[in-house]
């Protein structure tokens, strides 16, 4: 018997074997093939009637011939066929989050855990259940984040994590903290969620941290400034519902990411970034762009940069200008 290469469509090694014998001699009558295959009449009539529906074969007239597919078509079919299978496996496994909330919840029980809430240790631990958490996820994801900037390691894991979900249909909406847009590759990285269709807020300072899964689940750190000392897992309870209210609170109050990254958008000083307040002071003394890059432990191309994003968020045309502006706002 040949193999079965076409196994990956879901096609038998001897329904495969009968195929490629219609294709190299198309005109065996369909009479003769339990000899072929060394079968009884109704196994091989079963086999004929199994290529039909998967579009292998067709009947040729009324003679009692069978011919093949072109194998083209055929497996193009069958592709279609498969991968409309594999999505609908994937959509129930999807569905089976409740099976595993279930088993934790057994476990918790068993371990004196206080009804609906887990207690996660370490941040292997807590990043391993995000994975899980991410990857069940089928309607949203609500978070605020505290970080100052993401490392490069932090995006390379986020970032598969975060498009899968977007690809899927998931609604991300995310709160982050202004500081984090002065790093430059946070702020491209939220960029590219957004352009994916993320929805993220901006705030100035909030000390909450939280994940939320499809309203049912959600992560608090036992500690918002040191993640690593663990984290509360809370399911489908009234605590859930209030960490939802407070993200919503925090949400409410808080501006689009793209209005805060829109050039010459009028700034107050409470929104000045401490990094902002050193560069516009050190603007209005005059003094050359060398020695504020060394003031600011920056290159000059850096300090440049800096200069030119705080002239864009004043909407002032020049440095003298700028200068003006926070003199008659009395910023300095």
């Amino acid at each position: 018997m040949a193999g079965n290469d076409m196994g990956v469509f879901g096609v038998t090694a001897r329904e495969e074997e009968l195929y490629r014998h219609f294709l190299r001699n198309p005109g065996t009558p369909a009479d003769d093939v339990h000899l072929l295959l060394g079968t009884d009449p109704d196994e091989a009539a079963g086999s004929l009637e199994r290529l039909r529906d998967l579009g292998l074969l067709q009947p040729s007239g009324t003679d009692g011939l069978v011919t093949p597919v072109d194998p083209e078509r055929a497996l193009a079919r069958l592709t279609d066929r498969r991968l409309n299978e594999l999505h609908e496996e994937l959509r129930r496994v999807t569905r089976a989050r409740h099976v595993i909330d279930g088993l934790r919840a057994e476990a918790a029980a068993r371990n004196g855990a206080a009804a609906g809430i887990e207690q996660l240790e370490g941040l292997a631990d807590i990043r391993n259940r995000i994975d899980d958490l991410a990857f069940f996820a089928r309607e949203e994801i609500l978070a605020v984040e505290t970080y100052p900037r993401l490392s490069a390691e932090n995006i390379a894991r986020s970032r598969p994590l975060d498009l899968r979900c977007l690809r899927r249909g998931v609604r991300i909406r995310n709160v982050v903290v202004r500081r984090a847009l002065e790093d430059g590759p946070t702020a491209a990285y939220l960029r590219e969620l957004t352009a994916h269709g993320a929805e993220i807020r901006v705030t100035s300072e909030t000390a909450e941290r939280m994940l939320v899964y499809d309203r049912s689940t959600a992560l608090v750190p036992l500690d918002p400034q040191n993640t690593a000392r663990g984290a509360l897992l809370a399911h489908k309870s009234g605590l859930v519902t209030n960490i939802i209210a407070l993200f919503e609170k925090i949400w409410d109050a808080a501006e689009d990411l793209a209005e805060v990254l829109r050039p010459g958008r009028p700034v107050a000083e409470s929104e000045l970034t401490e990094r902002e307040r050193r560069v516009l002071t050190f603007m209005c003394t005059g003094g050359k762009d060398e020695a504020g890059a060394r003031e600011l432990a920056v290159s000059v191309r850096t300090y440049r940069r800096y200069v030119a994003e705080l002239l864009q968020a004043l909407g002032a045309n020049s440095r003298a200008q700028a200068a003006l502006l926070a003199r008659e706002r009395g910023w300095i």
